[in-house]
């Protein structure tokens, strides 16, 4: 709860920050939305995304954004405590007894690999099959990533083709009125304005914040991986809680040993 309102409150305090000094500036709000600005800055940055990646990629950036305001909650500690009340059950049953609690895991590459632990999978096959989807995880998500990276270098060079479209018509009609071309010339910038605002208030702050769900999602499939491990190989309880609260930060560490 904390990081998804975090998320939001930054992208609050930057939209206030910007566009509040704007207005007190003398700032209005009609030469601040400029449809033509908008249009050329937005409309040209998605255009580029859609010629670099294709369509089907631009589709699901709205998905995308909702992850990154809206991150999934993966529960390090409760998977963790999960594996360990497996093991005593393991321990007393035998590792067949464990089919009926895969629902107790809210991720499916832990059920997953528990599923195949259960069924007898061998180790070291196992921990193949984990770190080849683990790897394919890290590529699918480096890609989607690699979009708003790039969006917040397109944005940018957007607002700049607006602000020189800009002045070229402030030029061309040079010999006007001045007070005329004097507002052309403040409103040409104003692509400039939205170009770099997007690229830093926008896309490169989603694709940092993708970066950290991803790096959430990694260190969850690891623990369950050394999780599953542990419980296929028998390994005690409390070996078990050594090992999985060993691959925590500290300040989790003194939590959990309490």
């Amino acid at each position: 709860m904390i990081r998804k309102s975090g998320t939001l409150l930054g992208l609050t305090i930057g939209v206030f920050s910007i566009f509040g000094a704007f207005f007190l500036e003398g700032g209005s709000v009609k030469a601040l939305f400029l449809i033509s600005s908008l249009i050329i800055v937005f409309g040209g940055t998605f255009a580029a995304v859609i010629i670099g990646f294709g369509l089907d990629k631009v589709a699901k950036i709205i998905t995308f954004i909702k992850l990154a305001y809206f991150p999934r909650d993966y529960n390090i500690k409760k998977v963790i405590d999960t594996f360990i009340e497996l093991s005593i059950k393991s321990r007393k049953e035998g590792l067949l007894s464990l089919e009926k609690d895969l629902g107790k895991f809210q991720h499916m590459f832990t059920k997953k690999m528990t599923k195949y632990a259960i069924d007898g999978t061998d180790p070291d096959l196992l921990y193949n099959l984990a770190q080849l989807e683990m790897k394919a995880t890290q590529e699918r998500h480096f890609s989607n990533i690699f979009i708003f990276a790039k969006m917040g270098g397109y944005a940018p060079t957007m607002g700049i083709i607006g602000t020189v479209m800009g002045l070229i018509m402030t030029l061309a009609n040079a010999g006007a009125d001045p007070n005329s071309l004097i507002k052309n010339i403040a409103t040409a910038f104003i692509a400039t304005l939205w170009g770099v605002f997007s690229a830093n208030i926008i896309w490169l702050p989603i694709a940092d914040r993708l970066k950290q769900c991803h790096t959430e999602e990694k260190n969850m499939m690891e623990i369950s991986l050394e999780g599953v491990l542990t419980l296929q190989s028998g390994e005690i309880p409390s070996i078990m809680k050594a090992r999985l609260i060993g691959m925590l930060p500290q300040k989790d560490q003194l939590g959990k040993l309490r």
